[in-house]
């Protein structure tokens, strides 16, 4: 056993050596005579246990307790004190100071001084034991089991403690908010066991853009945090950012697989984007929304005008969910004519929104919708009244008429769609054949299997797939080969201004020859003038339509223009 005795008296270190190796010949002593002796020696050598006095000059016992606990101290030293008082509150002192065992030096002798140093030791062990354990419990509490990064839970408060800090020295902080760009595929597609791997490399290359001394925190799913503390400028936060995208970027290779994925970030800045904690939290989601709208793989700062177009947006969604249930959705349909003769040959239904006294146009409410889940309603709604109205005019008119029905990416996800659609069809007595689905190049652009799964249920089922705004997009022709689609509608950009714009009508020229040879429908769009409908009957364009033929318009204007009974000639 290796002991230190530090007592100030000689005679008492001379008693407890003789003491000791009475009952251990082997016991190796070291002596000091002051506390800071005794520092010096506990700081050189490893020891078992230390006999300390209590009463000595310059600094007591008890000094030196609180210097070894409150200091980097070896965790292995069993500390019996000792004094020549036998007060009861002295040695509830030195007890609480951080000793073991106390012992009055009237009692020394070798089973009492042996029973002491026993029982200061167990006392150890089991405190030691107690430290462990709430280590461990205070790991779990504010580490994230997945990444081994801080928690929720750790970073709040760290969080909190940084913005109170802030406010009594210079300086600004940033929160960045990060969120993984289509995690969700991956999970589905790749299975969740890929996705944990996935995170767990996300986290250790975002660790690596990082100086160290910031608050790295995974808050849950695919979403992350970091805290800036005492930055100049928010310039140092998007050089930050800026350094994340980057390495986020690179494909990850796991199992076989290489998998891609970005991220979105929102950063605010404290003090001029909240003074709370929550302002701070709230403003730097505002700004990861937006980063999202942008198109993703980007970050964005948050400021009050993005807060206004907030709330805007906010109160949109409200006004959008009570306006289904209070029946102020309505549609438009647009007539399509057959290029030739110009004989009425179908409609595009329209939704419109009947909102404070004027129709608002689909442009403004449907990006709310779909980021809202709205657009599964109001999607099925639109399907249920566009082939019933579809019904209806079949009845009226005699004629086998299409209907074509605009279908958003969002709504794609739906697993249930084309079942509702055939369910539709078979209700009113709608062939599929006269029903075509509208997708736009963004709902392709997308391989989510519930999507393609979607696509070909509807294709199943016998209805048509037009792919709308073709020309306006990067990979249009691909979509062509990879999707079934049977109908091309072109996009109005790609009307020539006029009959002198060459390289406009060889343009056009080239995209109908393109889609003529693949064997699929034209529908010529944004036939806005005499011109442009001459000029898709001369190129073989299939179908028009656009306001020079046809504006959209509700049910009665449709049917009062094209199902009324003629009038009886006198």
């Amino acid at each position: 056993m290796h002991v230190l005795i530090v007592d100030d008296d000689s005679i008492d270190r001379e008693h407890l050596k003789r003491t000791l190796w009475a009952d251990d010949s082997s016991c190796r002593i070291v002596e000091a005579a002051t506390v800071d002796e005794g520092l010096n020696c506990f700081s050189q050598a490893r020891f078992d246990v230390m006999l300390l006095d209590y009463s000595m000059p310059q600094r007591d016992g008890i000094e030196m307790l609180m210097e070894l606990r409150n200091g980097k101290r070896d965790h292995s030293t069993a500390i019996v004190m000792m004094s020549v008082s036998e007060e009861e509150q002295l040695a509830l002192d030195c007890l609480r100071a951080g000793a073991q065992d106390f012992l009055p030096k009237s009692e020394i002798n070798a089973p009492r001084l042996h029973r002491a140093i026993l029982q200061a030791q167990t006392r150890f062990a089991l405190e030691q034991e107690l430290v462990k354990s709430y280590q461990r419990v205070k790991q779990l509490a504010e580490s994230d089991s997945l990444t081994g990064l801080a928690n929720r839970y750790l970073f709040d408060e760290s969080l909190k403690f940084a913005v109170t800090g802030r406010k009594r020295s210079i300086g600004k902080l940033a929160l960045i908010l990060i969120d993984l760009d289509h995690f969700k595929y991956v999970n589905d597609h790749h299975g969740h066991a890929v996705g944990d791997q996935l995170l767990r490399k996300v986290a250790n290359r975002m660790r690596g853009c990082l100086r160290g001394n910031e608050m790295f925190a995974r808050l849950g799913g695919d979403e992350f945090a970091i805290t800036l503390g005492y930055i100049d400028n928010p310039q140092d936060a998007s050089r930050v950012a800026q350094r994340l995208l980057r390495v986020l970027e690179k494909p990850y290779e796991i199992d076989g697989a290489f998998i891609n994925t970005g991220a979105s970030i929102g950063i605010a800045i404290h003090p001029d984007n909240g003074d709370t904690v929550e302002e701070l939290f709230k403003h730097a989601d505002i700004a990861l929304y937006r980063a999202k709208r942008h198109g993703r793989n980007q970050f964005c700062f948050f400021h009050q005008e993005m807060q206004t177009q907030f709330s805007r947006r906010y109160q949109l969604e409200v006004r959008l969910r009570e306006a289904m249930h209070r029946n102020e959705l309505v549609m438009h349909y647009q007539p399509v004519f057959e290029s030739g003769q110009r004989d009425l040959v179908g409609f595009e239904a329209l939704i419109r929104w009947s909102l404070d006294g004027r129709l608002c146009s689909p442009a403004e409410f449907i990006p709310v919708a779909e980021e809202s889940a709205l657009i599964h309603g109001i999607g099925r709604w639109v399907i249920e009244q566009a082939i019933g109205q579809l019904a209806i005019w079949h009845r009226s008119s005699g004629k086998a008429l299409s209907m074509a029905i605009n279908i958003s990416a969002v709504q794609l996800n739906d697993p249930g769609l084309a079942a509702f659609l055939n369910s539709c069809l078979i209700f009113h007595g709608v062939a599929p054949a006269q029903v075509e689905i509208e997708l736009t190049e963004t709902a392709l652009l997308d391989d989510a299997e519930e999507k393609l799964a979607n696509i070909a249920a509807i294709h199943a089922l016998g209805c048509l797939i037009a792919l709308d705004d073709f020309g306006t997009g990067f990979s249009s022709i691909s979509h062509l080969r990879s999707f079934p689609i049977s109908i091309v509608k072109i996009d109005r950009s790609l009307m020539p201004p006029n009959e002198d714009d060459s390289r406009a009508l060889a343009l056009i020229r080239g995209v109908v020859l393109m889609v003529d040879a693949l064997g699929l429908q034209l529908v010529g769009e944004g036939a806005e003038t005499e011109a442009h409908t001459q000029l898709c009957q001369r190129l073989g364009i299939h179908r028009i339509q656009g306001y020079y033929l046809a504006r959209p318009a509700a049910c009665d204007d449709i049917e009062q223009r094209f199902f009324a009974p003629a009038a009886p000639v006198n």
